[in-house]
């Protein structure tokens, strides 16, 4: 399978998700998707795509989505995460992770996301993010 139009490598590097590369994402008017093809270094000792790295994506592209919609520098941080899973993903399989804020208010901001293999709904996740503003993220 190839990468799906419209997605590039993903713009927010980070330490903890570098094992995972590469990964992509696509930015749209109301939110950002975030993509990979499952490979070896995305399973658990079973082959399945391990949980964590689906919570963990799924943080991230909720996280993301709600920045795209309070349209501003808001730093964001996690209150709460909450993620079903209902399936599996399997190495060779598109993993899609397809978030929508469902509210963004003066201080917290509501997300959810579908977390699809091939098309197929693997997990879901929700969300809760605390607008704590801008901040320089740089350690001296």
């Amino acid at each position: 399978m190839t990468i799906p139009d419209g997605f590039s490598p993903h713009f927010r590097k980070s330490p903890l998700t570098d094992p995972w590369e590469p990964l992509y994402s696509r930015v749209l008017e109301d939110r950002v998707q975030m993509g990979l093809m499952a490979s070896e270094a995305h399973t658990n000792s079973r082959g399945f795509v391990h949980g964590g790295l689906l919570a963990t994506l799924a943080d991230n592209v909720m996280g993301l989505s709600c920045h795209v919609a309070l349209k501003d520098q808001s730093g964001l941080v996690t209150v709460n995460l909450t993620t079903d899973f209902l399936s599996s993903g399997r190495i060779g399989q598109w993993i899609l992770f397809d978030a929508h804020v469902a509210k963004t208010g003066k201080t917290l901001c509501f997300a959810n996301c579908v977390i699809t293999a091939d098309d197929q709904i693997i997990a879901r996740a929700q969300g809760i993010f605390s607008n704590v503003g801008s901040r320089d993220t740089k350690r001296g």
